[in-house]
């Protein structure tokens, strides 16, 4: 068998098992601290070091070997633990990680990196409990700076048999293995202890060992390889001629498991529950060629349907019935295959406990999160996306919008600040929020540095215009730079990833109160709820999270702007005029204001009116990329194909009225000739 087939396995269940001990690092209360949590962090060192030693990743065995001693000093209450030795823990886990990585991306580890964590765990060791994590005696008086104190009884590490013999046996089964993997397991099991029989058949293959490890640990190992349901891990049988094993000394590393015939209730990380065995693990390219065909079979199926609208109804029933039936088999089949890459936001929250631990430290203040809606999904592409722009924006609530404790009591504020990280379904759209309870933003402020960076702003800028005011490039109104602001850098990066994503951003903020960041994505990029328009003969597709209502334009509604720039009067709100045909320079359609339809549409928080011909319907489509296929294209974000088989192009709500800018500034100062020269007398023509 070859053993690099359980590669990818390893690798998928050791980052699992760096998630938990994370999440359990984090969770710790260093003054009192759960013994389950502490197992837990162990056993999970432990599963690692025994997987990372059968596949040979040498570098990182050694690393979790020494990590696993010293964790077991700590849940043996010998260490006592504070927040910069749990710092230390998390630096640990971190090193872990990027070793895994290498290994995953087959290279070698960074050895400078592993030494210089194995000395920091190392000294931990030797300054704290007065040890050495390699050899388990006491250190010499001069390795530690201060004076040493009384040595500790020595302790052999958790995966060491004494010397003095105490180590417990074990009987390992494994259900239904093969010949040539029982090899494999029976050699991994003698690096847990001694193997001291073996016996039995292919059905129930039994192996007596003697060891220090608990069933837990064994099973956790063996689980890296085969399947829970394939291992079981008992005490062994007392006879008259072997006794029991007496009952070890109260030094040994572990209680011996011979004691409990059962295993625990609480669960430990690496062994799964049995719920585990009916899910299976699919690459995610496998799932994306799923979902493409079936967007090919709906582009199908509206061929077929639109076909069959076209023939008369009362000889072809039968047919139209079976079209019926097909159509909303396809959608609960489209439905189903999407539901397949969409995971919890959990994936994306469950990382911030960390960041929210080390940027509050490095700024002095005191932070607590709340997480809402981990259970809310959204596709994976975008999740994975979203987590970039995400940190920024809360490291951004940490440094600017959360005061330190004595400027919040001094406002009557608990010394303490709240960030809740949130996430909700809105429609077709996910709305991810980022909330402080911190001073909100200075609208002065804001003007005044935006005035010194040269932006065009005024005092009658709306709250709303002047809060974007933040994702301008190079805007910063940090006082100082630090390692974690005041660059000017990254949130103009985060509008544009976010956008890139086809969402938006938008910001509410009180002064003195807080500030709300809402971030509104879709929640698949490969499917959308659209609206089909026409213009002259091109249809087009509109987002239809993006269309608020429609409308025909009256003559006294339109105004003429400085140059060729119209606006439409809707309910006392004045909205920029985007002639889609002007814009992508589609010929024959119609040119008299008057006589199109504006589509009132929503983008990046401000609001146009587009003028097309027609609007045909709604209908959902399947996203084509279309920088994929051929290339980027200015006012357009994707492609589709309609039911008579023909391309009709995603508008781009923002990236048009930037195009449509764009082509207006090149024509001046000529102005065009069509009907604005009609509406020369309304009363907004000014020189602005």
């Amino acid at each position: 068998m070859d053993i690099t087939d359980f590669y990818d396995t390893f690798f998928e269940e050791a980052e699992e098992l760096l998630a938990d001990m994370e999440r359990y690092l984090l969770e710790l209360d260093v003054e009192e601290p759960d013994a389950e949590q502490l197992n837990a962090i162990f056993r999970a060192a432990h599963s690692i070091k025994g997987g990372a030693g059968t596949f040979g990743f040498d570098v990182l065995q050694k690393t979790t070997h020494l990590f696993e001693n010293l964790l077991d000093h700590a849940r043996r209450g010998e260490l006592a633990l504070r927040r910069d030795i749990v710092d230390t823990f998390l630096e640990t886990k971190d090193m872990l990680h990027d070793q895994l990585d290498a290994y995953r991306n087959g290279n070698e580890p960074d050895q400078e990196a592993f030494e210089r964590i194995c000395t920091t765990l190392q000294q931990l060791a030797l300054e704290e409990i007065g040890q050495d994590l390699d050899g388990g005696g006491p250190a010499a008086a001069a390795a530690v700076a201060t004076p040493a104190p009384e040595p500790a009884p020595e302790t052999p590490p958790a995966d060491q048999t004494p010397p003095g013999g105490d180590a417990g046996q074990l009987v390992v089964a494994l259900l239904g293995v093969s010949d040539e993997n029982r090899r494999l397991l029976v050699e991994e099991l003698a690096q847990l202890g001694e193997v001291r029989g073996q016996s039995g058949d292919q059905a129930r293959y039994e192996v007596t060992l003697e060891t220090t490890a608990s069933a837990d640990d064994i099973e956790a190992v063996m689980c890296f390889i085969i399947e829970p349901e394939q291992i079981e891990v008992r005490a062994p049988a007392a006879t008259a001629d072997a006794p029991a094993e007496p009952p070890v000394a109260p030094a040994a590393a572990e209680p011996v498991v011979a004691a409990k015939a059962t295993p625990p209730a609480k669960p430990r990380p690496a062994a799964k529950g049995a719920g585990e065995s009916t899910s299976i693990r699919v690459a995610v390219d496998k799932v994306d060629q799923i979902i493409n065909l079936v967007g090919e079979l709906i582009i199908t199926q509206s061929m077929l349907d639109q076909t069959v609208s076209e023939l008369d109804g009362v000889p072809n029933g039968s047919l139209v019935n079976g079209m019926n039936l097909l159509q909303r088999n396809a959608r609960d089949l489209q439905e189903a295959v999407m539901s397949i890459r969409m995971i919890p936001m959990d994936f994306v929250f469950s990382r911030f406990p960390r960041v929210v631990r080390e940027t509050s430290g490095k700024l002095g203040k005191q932070i607590e999160l709340v997480t809402e809606g981990e259970s809310t999904e959204l596709d994976k592409s975008l999740t994975e996306r979203i987590i970039d722009p995400l940190t920024h924006l809360v490291r951004n609530s940490l440094d600017h919008g959360i005061e330190p404790p004595e400027a919040r009591e001094a406002a009557g504020k608990p010394r303490t600040g709240k960030l809740v990280l949130s996430a909700k379904h809105q429609g077709g759209n996910i709305l991810i929020e980022v909330i402080d309870d911190g001073a909100g933003l200075d609208r002065d402020r804001l003007l005044a540095k935006a005035r010194e960076n040269g932006l065009n702003v005024s005092d009658a800028m709306s709250d709303d215009e002047v809060w974007q005011l933040i994702f301008a490039p190079g805007f910063s109104t940090a006082r100082e730079v630090t390692d974690v602001s005041g660059r000017g850098v990254g949130m103009d990066v985060v509008k544009r990833n976010i956008q890139g994503m086809g969402g938006h951003v938008q910001i509410m903020s009180t002064p003195g109160e807080g500030t709300t960041i809402r971030i509104v994505l879709p929640l698949t990029l490969a499917i959308l709820d659209g609206m089909s328009i026409k213009v002259g003969g091109e249809m087009f597709i509109l987002p239809l999270s993006a269309v608020l209502e429609s409308l025909q334009p009256a003559r006294e509604d339109l105004y003429a702007m400085a140059g060729d720039d119209v606006v439409l009067k809707v309910r006392d709100e004045y909205l920029p005029v985007v002639a889609v045909h002007e814009a992508l320079d589609v010929p024959d359609a119609r040119t008299e204001l008057t006589e199109t339809i504006a589509v009132i549409v929503q983008g990046e928080g401000r609001r146009y009116a587009l003028l097309v011909d027609d609007l045909v319907g709604q209908q959902q489509v399947v996203v084509k990329n279309l920088e994929t296929n051929y290339r980027k294209v200015p006012g357009v974000s994707a492609a589709t194909i309609l039911g008579d088989g023909s391309v009709a192009l995603i508008l781009d709500i923002t990236g048009l009225h930037r195009l449509s800018r764009s082509k207006k500034e090149a024509r001046r100062p000529v102005r065009a000739a069509h009907s604005l020269e009609a509406l020369s007398d309304n009363p907004l023509e000014t020189s602005s």
